[in-house]
């Protein structure tokens, strides 16, 4: 049977949509969303890469209707793992530094991104071509660029520049803002720079969408003196309250501790055992949430029925749902 194409609505996908969202606002102490998408055009989504895997479940969760996303090629390798890539509304984007005969397979991905476009579906790429956990930008890739200019010639076409901003790239649960900036109008960008050379064109694009980027985000120039302007634009603060908190909430931590156990041991097994780069880990804790909450729940929910009233196992099941984001957020607050 032939998959559907990403634009097209899936039933299953749909109804695991608002679950995944969940829990990725559930990842977060605060979520913020500000700005808004065009609604007359092709819209490509065009944010920093700081989170890995969070920055795309980000940019999903502000927006109910469905999303595509580019990511490396590399992952795209055996096939089984491809078609659930696929019904993810993921495509292949191979990178320079794959090597030329890959780089020819973004012929196929400029084909499928184009039918996404065509259909209304936004597509979201991070044009950065990899992810950096700083309060910077590296130089951004032409494959945006490429796909807005293909768009351009046969519809209307937007870039939206988009800052995603932590106040902690590798404890979970901190807090997270995204901010979709004013649109490039490109059908009006080459309008108005007809006259300059392809190269040129690009060049000033990319110069363009990587200053609008900078824009939204807390952004330090990735220099030598990058810790010390971190520490002046964002000093520690001092919380004289928060020992006292962390003593007279330690009861909850120890629930928390005991409900949400199978989780946070296998996330934080996997997190320092398993994944070498550290960027990693919250996606690791956050794709434990999704795919061991309802087990956990149902394992917790036998016993509790069977062995208490109705009430006080409802009850504990409640506090359960909670109990996995609690576990972290006291862990933060002792650090």
């Amino acid at each position: 049977m032939a998959q559907k194409k990403i634009w097209e609505k899936d039933g299953l996908y749909r109804f695991l949509r608002p679950y995944v969202d969940l829990c990725t606002w559930l990842s977060y102490r605060r979520f913020k969303v500000s700005g808004t998408l065009p609604s007359d055009g092709a819209v490509l989504i065009a944010p920093n890469h700081t989170g890995t895997l969070m920055d795309a479940l980000v940019v999903l969760a502000t927006r109910r209707p469905g999303t595509a996303f580019g990511a490396r090629a590399d992952i795209f390798r055996k096939e089984r793992t491809a078609r659930v890539l696929h019904w993810l509304k993921i495509v292949p984007m191979v990178r320079a530094r794959d090597g030329l005969r890959e780089v020819q397979r973004n012929r196929e991905t400029m084909e499928v991104v184009d039918d996404i476009l065509a259909h209304g579906m936004p597509f979201c790429m991070f044009p950065e071509g990899r992810h950096n956990p700083m309060h910077s930008l590296l130089p951004l890739q032409k494959g945006i660029a490429r796909m807005a200019f293909a768009s351009a010639e046969v519809r209307q076409t937007y870039i939206v520049p988009t800052g995603i901003e932590y106040d902690d790239f590798f404890h979970y649960r901190a807090n997270c803002s995204i901010r979709y900036g004013e649109p490039i109008d490109v059908n009006a960008f080459l309008a108005e720079h007809a006259g300059l050379a392809e190269a040129d064109r690009y060049k000033l694009l990319l110069d363009t969408l990587a200053d609008r980027i900078k824009g939204l985000i807390l952004y330090i120039p990735d220099d030598e003196h990058y810790e010390e302007t971190l520490l002046k634009l964002r000093p520690p603060r001092k919380r004289w309250w928060k020992w006292p908190l962390a003593v007279l909430t330690a009861p909850l931590f120890a629930a928390a501790a005991l409900l949400s156990f199978p989780l946070w041991l296998t996330a934080e097994y996997l997190s320092f055992y398993k994944i070498k780069d550290p960027a990693f880990r919250n996606t690791a804790r956050f794709g434990v949430r999704v795919a061991l909450t309802p087990v956990v729940l149902l394992l917790w929910a036998i016993p509790a029925f069977l062995l208490l009233s109705p009430w006080i196992a409802a009850a504990i099941l409640l506090c359960y749902l909670f109990s996995y984001s609690i576990f972290y957020d006291w862990l933060n607050l002792v650090r």
